[in-house]
């Protein structure tokens, strides 16, 4: 009997203790929009002024994200990537889904179709991503697996990869975030290895009135490899 009832106070302290953890997770979700000048990912020039929303939503380290870009020139190509990944520590693991409306070819644009995901005719781009945040460097790991990846003269694919290191740091009254990247081999990025990006990035928050801000950014690009030089300045909302 004396067995039984310890059983059962261990049982009710465990569900006493485990209890309260459980009802502090919660799914959290946001929703935002950056405003830039122009539109430079890993060193490369995607487009000129643009807006770019995002959406996103989290719990247990477990994340769905929706990211856009959308030009204000009409000619611009339209992005819609989708990201899941999950995060313990400083560890992430990411798959993301990159789908653009218009691809350029030997004769001209072509219209992309979103649920297109044949071998040969589709307009996605999957990567996976692993990377870790040691707090004073982040580093990651990106690598195209499967969709319209960069393809070389034998028609291979070149699992184009990007790897980067980004340290944040704090000067006056701004934060920062220096960063490098580069592709260990040929591939969308560059035709060998190659650094292609150097950037530093400035964050503020604007004050507009008592009760409203406005975080912003400038941030100087250069690639090496395109001999390519950016400045790009950012509200977001």
């Amino acid at each position: 009997m004396k067995s039984k009832t310890k059983m059962i106070a261990a049982t009710l302290l465990g569900m006493a203790v485990s209890f309260p953890v459980a009802a502090q997770e919660k799914t959290e979700a946001s929703v935002g929009a950056d405003l830039v000048s122009g539109y430079i990912w890993r060193g490369n020039d995607c487009g000129g002024v643009s807006i770019q929303p995002t959406l996103s939503v989290a719990r247990s380290g477990f994340s769905l994200t929706a990211w856009g870009s959308a030009g204000f020139n009409s000619e611009d190509t339209k992005e819609v990537d989708l990201t899941a990944s999950y995060t313990i520590g400083g560890l992430k693991l990411a798959v993301t889904d990159y789908w653009f409306n218009q691809s350029l070819t030997g004769s001209g644009m072509k219209k992309n179709k979103y649920f297109d995901y044949g071998a040969h005719t589709t307009a996605h781009v999957f990567e996976g991503t692993i990377g870790y945040n040691f707090g004073l460097l982040a580093l990651s790991w990106n690598t195209n697996f499967a969709g319209a990846d960069y393809a070389k003269a034998d028609r291979d694919r070149a699992y184009s990869t990007y790897i980067e290191a980004v340290a944040p740091f704090r000067l006056g009254e701004l934060d920062f975030a220096a960063e490098i990247g580069f592709t260990p081999w040929e591939g969308m990025y560059a035709d060998k290895f190659n650094v292609t990006n150097i950037g530093l990035k400035a964050t503020k928050t604007i004050r507009i009135t008592d009760t409203f801000t406005v975080p912003a950014f400038g941030k100087v690009v250069v690639n090496p490899y395109t001999e390519g030089a950016y400045f790009v300045f950012g509200l977001s909302l």
